[in-house]
């Protein structure tokens, strides 16, 4: 019985253990990932179109203290698809749905109302949940990994069956109310924007990653 009492303790104890590194490590993994690009001197983040953080007709709205972004464009005229789909080799991101001017994180990848369209001049501005842990996520975190990113990774786009490759310029931790982040860094060229909340699971900041078409 005595023996039976401390497997049992034993058991919870390493339950325990490993339900705090699955919390911890991801947090501690983001933080010296965050320092290392502060370190790095040769790290350059691309200017956005304008400086001010207005944006004509998005808003920022909270939500169960999450703040995101809301945007209340209108196209003048409407694309033939509704959905078109993202693919990150790097991060064995195949072909995941984008629902095409939505607000409604909770469907998944979403994209900003009113950005540019795949291949389009302008920042096709996507946005996806992170988690702490698949393990323990109740959310689709597609964008979870998105740290693991670098300058030269490919983010391939497909919409009615043509592929836009672009290739990541820069990754950049902003406040989450910075709207500038939607901006494209100049008026000719065509770019993409994936959008998530650091450190994973958490809300604190936003990471940003740029890229731009090949």
């Amino acid at each position: 019985m005595i023996a039976a009492s401390k497997f049992f303790s034993l058991g919870f104890l390493f339950l325990g253990m490993f339900i705090l590194m699955q919390v911890v490590l991801p947090i501690a993994s983001f933080q010296l990932w965050e320092l290392g690009q502060k370190i790095d001197s040769n790290t350059t983040f691309v200017s956005p179109q304008t400086g001010g953080q207005a944006v004509l007709g998005i808003s920022i709205e909270n939500k169960d203290n999450f703040s995101f972004f809301v945007s209340k464009n209108i196209r003048q005229t409407a694309p033939i698809y509704n959905r078109f789909s993202i693919s990150v080799p790097k991060l064995r991101i195949d072909n995941l749905s984008v629902d095409l001017d939505s607000n409604d994180l909770s469907a998944g990848l979403i994209h900003l109302p009113g950005s540019g369209l795949p291949g389009e001049k302008g920042n096709v501005f996507i946005s996806g949940h992170s988690a702490l842990s698949p393990l323990f996520s109740l959310k689709k975190a597609a964008f979870a990994k998105l740290q693991d990113l670098k300058k030269g990774d490919q983010i391939i786009l497909e919409a009615e069956g043509t592929k836009f490759v672009y290739e990541v310029e820069m990754l950049k931790v902003v406040d989450p109310k910075d709207l500038s982040v939607i901006n494209p860094p100049d008026k000719m060229g065509r770019y993409i924007s994936l959008m998530t909340c650091v450190p994973p699971g958490l809300n604190f900041k936003r990471l940003v990653v740029l890229g731009k078409m090949l």
